[in-house]
């Protein structure tokens, strides 16, 4: 593979920077609503591709939603998530096929790190705004960037509801995604209960028609857990069926002490949906590695190589130890992988050219001593003439 221009800058970038008893029934069951009697390959003819209206800086404009799109995104995609990827497919397409929904669609994303939750929420925005996740109407908070002083959790309350109301206001199939739900303020997530609540208006916006989408580690523990069950078991992780998992992750989330859970999301069950990720094992990762070639040779670099992606794969840590089954950070960090295998490769290209150049010259040199030795290139050395 080759390097594109400014590699060389972001590799420098990258090596430098260093009890449930009281608690109504969540939504999670209603996932078995939603994926039971779903037929792989299967969306109605209606719901191909249909318009949705918006109004936006006072112009109005179609947005197509490609539901086929997102189906085959999610098949070629996301990796090793059976559960996830039928579950968020049925969701979408009775939501988005749903002109007068009783409430927001929101989608609670569980799972270990790199498995795919924030991939889901970027092909969901792909395939419902022209513009993806650049969309004026997509909007992404982290507790970290956007809201890291909790002594200004009243300012930030005050901005999270502007930004909302506004963008809704524009255009009423806004989206909008909390990364590392779990971290984020209590007082900060509740202030945002009444959008999900399904008022039919609040201050004169009807939020019925956006979509939430919380991505959380939370109850991965229990997730992991079961696919090693499985795994033990001599079962592929196919088999595993949201059944097998929701009981141990509807525990392991209410138990959680993160803020989020504290919420009063949860208590007043404004959750469409619980979606499980599964940890990934080795194959998903040399997927992950292939696919992430393929991405940079469709952007001028070399083809991508089974080999490289096996070798990317292996690098990687993998749980438990004695049976390395899992992979610590699933695909994470194979964007990174991939590049630094490319500045070796070049770096590698660059010693072995300067090598060869070096080589040559010290050839050339001696080939020059040799002719001024013998006097030139075979010619005898003329003998001098005295002079009287």
């Amino acid at each position: 593979m080759g390097l594109k221009k400014g590699h060389v800058l972001l590799l420098w970038v990258l090596v430098g920077s260093g009890g449930t008893g009281a608690i109504e029934s969540v939504s999670i069951a209603s996932a078995v609503c939603l994926a039971a009697g779903f037929l792989a390959g299967y969306l109605p003819s209606h719901l191909n591709t249909f318009n949705i209206r918006n109004e936006e800086m006072g112009k109005s404009f179609d947005n197509t939603v490609n539901l086929p799109r997102l189906k085959t995104d999610l098949d070629n995609k996301l990796f090793g998530q059976h559960l996830a990827s039928r579950i968020i497919l049925r969701a979408v397409v009775e939501f988005m096929s749903n002109n007068n929904p009783e409430k927001p669609l929101v989608l609670s994303l569980h799972g270990p790190p790199g498995t795919g939750k924030n991939l889901v929420s970027q092909l969901i925005a792909k395939n419902i705004y022209t513009e993806g996740m650049n969309s004026k109407s997509v909007h992404v908070f982290s507790p970290y960037r956007h809201f890291p002083r909790r002594i200004q959790i009243s300012t930030y309350k005050s901005y999270l509801q502007q930004r909302i109301k506004s963008s809704v206001s524009n255009f009423e199939r806004s989206m909008f995604i909390f990364d590392q739900m779990d971290k984020m303020h209590p007082g900060l997530i509740d202030s945002i209960r009444p959008y999900l609540d399904g008022y039919d208006e609040l201050g004169g916006v009807s939020f019925r028609k956006s979509i939430f989408i919380f991505l959380s580690t939370a109850g991965e523990d229990s997730i992991i857990q079961t696919a090693l069950d499985f795994w033990k078991a001599g079962r592929v992780r196919e088999e595993i069926d949201l059944k097998d998992i929701e009981t141990s992750l509807y525990r392991s989330v209410f138990n959680d002490k993160s803020d989020f859970f504290r919420s009063t999301l949860i208590y007043k069950s404004l959750l469409t949906v619980f979606v499980p990720f599964l940890p990934l094992e080795y194959p998903h990762v040399v997927q992950c590695a292939m696919a992430e070639m393929k991405t940079r040779a469709r952007e001028g670099e070399g083809p991508p190589d089974l080999d490289v992606a096996n070798q990317i794969a292996s690098d990687l840590l993998y749980f438990p130890k004695s049976e390395r089954v899992f992979a610590v950070n699933g695909c994470k960090r194979i964007r990174q992988a991939v590049l630094l295998h490319t500045m070796s490769n070049f770096m590698g290209n660059v010693e072995s050219r300067l090598r060869n150049l070096q080589d040559g010259k010290d050839k050339d040199l001696t080939d020059e001593s040799n002719d001024v030795q013998s006097g030139g290139a075979g010619e005898p050395v003329p003998h001098q003439q005295n002079i009287a």
